[in-house]
């Protein structure tokens, strides 16, 4: 079965102005994106927004929320931006259930050439085949439960909020 994947804005679909130095919306870079990775998955591409993820609101989310249990797939990557990520990842975790749903970003855009957001969208295609369904965020080569996942904006990596072993021996 094909893999779902939501568009939803973020850095990752930002294009840049040249002649303003302006960061805007135009179209989403995820059929370039993949062909440029070589993937060889079966994919299902559902853009549903272009926004700042600062810009997201309730109904933004409960739309991400609603597409994620309507769609016939099981496997979700959804791109969003990645400054309120969590908590869109927390609000999923709430009303989507019995579904693998991954939520990835980049820090710099697609666009600049040097965007982290390749490999990114690499490890959240192979997560969501390889975990067990609940709502995860992978960045930096690494996933993240929904509910122990921030961004550190000092070091703009995202980061476990407790140690998943801490406390234990």
């Amino acid at each position: 079965m094909a893999i779902r994947i939501f568009t939803t804005g973020g850095t990752f679909d930002k294009e840049y102005n040249e002649l303003n130095g302006e960061l805007y919306f135009k179209d989403t870079h995820m059929h370039e994106l993949l062909t440029l990775g070589r993937s060889r998955l079966p994919v299902s591409i559902t853009p549903l927004m272009m926004i700042d993820s600062l810009e997201m609101t309730a109904e933004h989310r409960n739309l991400i929320a609603e597409e994620c249990k309507q769609c016939k797939e099981d496997k979700i990557v959804i791109t969003h931006g990645t400054d309120t990520m969590a908590e869109t990842a927390r609000v999923l975790a709430k009303k989507v259930t019995g579904k693998t749903v991954v939520l990835t970003g980049a820090m710099i855009p697609i666009k600049f050439g040097s965007s982290d957001g390749l490999f990114n969208l690499g490890s959240a295609l192979a997560f969501v085949q390889s975990l067990p369904p609940g709502v995860y965020v992978a960045m930096n080569g690494r996933y993240f439960n929904w509910d122990n996942v921030r961004k550190n904006r000092q070091t703009g990596i995202f980061e476990e909020l407790k140690p998943v072993n801490a406390g234990t021996e």
